[in-house]
């Protein structure tokens, strides 16, 4: 597989606070503690060297737990040790892994943790992938894409989805092209959507020393407690996430994440719903429970895994129960983290590298002869349709579609005109330069006719572009985010170790993938070029 790197900024789809992050514009640096280059974890790791022995001891505990039905399992025990570090990913736990892009951030992390070794080999890095078992959109993570069709999964439970049960998957496994064993055991066999998110997890990338992880766990939610009470108490986090956000809206960034006044939900069996608070009343919504201050801080210490972090409690969640160095994330997380640094700091717990995952965009070989063809460059396909189509027309088209020289002789024969009439009467002056405008739109008219015109000429052309957009494009937007990596992986079973082999975790750039060529191919090509230059 070649990769060749392209500048993320001039694909268009990325938002302007990322861009600016990885570029790393002085004005974001309070916002964040160091910015991820190999050098800086050096730092980090002297940040992070105080993770208590205790939590490592209950972390590998619950792993254990959640790993016991496996028969092949990655080495738990080693995040006993104080000199053993993790870095992290998350994602919510989307049904046969859902959109490309989840499996270029685990494979991110992987290749992080290698090279993390490879810099400090007096230390060990584990990969850890964080499912968002806690989540309740369940719509987000019911379908996936396979081969421009849409799968998904209907059901009727609620609550958590990762203890929402997954038989209800073997339909989808039925009218799928062609079986696919791992997902076959994880949703068959496995109890509930956690289980089988790990057994696929494993599968897939155990072997790689891969670690996931579930939150929803008592213990480990006991290690939480101290902020679960003081968000309870005091709801510190929103008034400190809210003066963040106003700075970063302040020079001009869109900001997403809206906290709550209580960052919590109320987790318990196919429930998963807000906590509020009415004078001294805490009540969780769309249900009949109530609580007093004293009775609530009473159920968290009973009960620490009824109550569920959002999005703004989760990473610190994370980072209080894991001996994280980075979280590597997308365009998306790596903004609304930025604007939770000051609820770390008041809680005093180191604040994590951002990394960006790797992006790429997989071409095949027909679609990389198609666009060779067709004469159009990588860059131009992340051009809107409109853009690239007249671009194409005006590449390939023998004529000159573009009138600038005729608009200029215009403005120069006005400009004659316009002396003329003011030498007569000045007040010609504003009927002159009317007369001029509309000459200069008729002009603009019949240049979009001759494009039009002349794109019907390469009608077949441009059709067979805009086709090669859509493949690798699906519904106008990235391949990664849309496509599932079956469309590869069933096609070729090394695609994921081809990935681990060209995906390089600290180059923030968009990868083109394309397939190599294979020695036949090169061998044949250099005989047409013999043969060609002999005749």
């Amino acid at each position: 597989m070649h990769c060749q790197p392209l500048p993320l900024a001039i694909t268009g789809a990325f938002p302007p606070l990322f861009l600016d992050y990885i570029s790393q514009k002085a004005h974001l640096q309070p916002f964040y503690g160091h910015f991820p280059t190999l050098s800086n974890f050096e730092g980090q790791l002297k940040d992070k060297s105080q993770f208590p022995s205790s939590h490592r001891e209950v972390l590998v505990k619950a792993l254990e737990r959640q790993y016991k039905h496996l028969p092949i399992k990655p080495n738990l025990a080693v995040l006993n040790d104080p000199n053993t570090f993790v870095v992290t990913t998350g994602h919510q736990l989307n049904i046969f892994t859902g959109p490309l892009y989840v499996i270029y951030k685990i494979v991110t992390t992987i290749n992080l943790a290698r090279k993390l070794k490879d810099a400090y080999p007096d230390f060990n890095f584990v990969p850890i992938y964080w499912m968002a078992t806690e989540d309740h959109d369940f719509e987000e993570i019911s379908y996936f894409n396979l081969f421009g069709k849409k799968y998904t999964w209907q059901t009727q439970q609620r609550g958590a989805v990762g203890r929402m049960t997954p038989r209800e998957l073997g339909e989808a496994l039925k009218i799928l092209p062609e079986r696919v064993p791992v997902f076959e055991k994880a949703y068959l066999q496995c109890d509930n959507l956690a289980d089988s998110v790990r057994c696929y997890m494993n599968e897939l990338f155990g072997g790689e020393g891969l670690v996931c992880i579930d939150g929803d766990d008592s213990e480990l939610k006991a290690l939480f407690l101290p902020v679960i009470e003081a968000e309870l108490k005091h709801q510190q986090a929103h008034r400190i996430s809210n003066a963040t956000t106003q700075q970063l809206e302040a020079v001009g960034y869109h900001t997403q994440l809206t906290p709550r006044e209580i960052n919590f939900f109320y987790l318990d069996d196919s429930l998963r719903e807000r906590i509020v608070k009415e004078g001294d009343v805490y009540r969780v919504l769309n249900t009949d429970l109530t609580f007093s201050q004293e009775e609530i801080i009473a159920l968290a210490r009973k009960h620490p895994e009824r109550f569920s972090p959002n999005v703004v409690l989760r990473p610190l969640y994370q980072e209080v129960i894991l001996p994280n160095l980075a979280y590597i994330g997308g365009p998306s997380e790596v903004p609304y983290w930025l604007q939770l640094k000051g609820i770390f700091d008041h809680f005093q717990v180191p604040f994590p590298m951002l990394l960006p995952r790797n992006f790429a965009l997989y071409i095949n070989s027909v679609s990389q002869k198609r666009a060779e063809k067709l004469g159009v460059t990588v860059e131009e396909l992340f051009w809107d349709d409109v853009k690239l189509r007249k671009s194409f027309v005006e590449k390939t088209s023998s004529l000159s579609l573009e009138l600038s020289h005729e608009k200029r002789a215009i403005e120069e024969v006005f400009v004659n005109i316009l002396r003329k009439a003011i030498s007569i009467d000045k007040t010609l002056e504003g009927a002159v330069n009317a007369e001029k405008t509309k000459v200069l739109n008729t002009l603009e008219n019949v240049e979009k006719r001759l494009q039009k015109a002349e794109e019907r000429n390469y009608e077949t052309e441009v059709n067979q572009l805009l086709s090669l957009k859509s493949k690798l494009f699906p519904n106008g937007s990235l391949q990664e985010r849309s496509d599932n990596f079956l469309n590869f992986y069933l096609n070729d079973q090394t695609f994921l170790e081809k990935l681990l082999n060209v995906f390089d975790p600290l180059d923030f750039t968009f990868n083109i993938l394309t397939d190599e060529e294979s020695e036949e191919e090169a061998n044949s090509a250099a005989s047409a070029v013999g043969r060609n230059s002999q005749g």
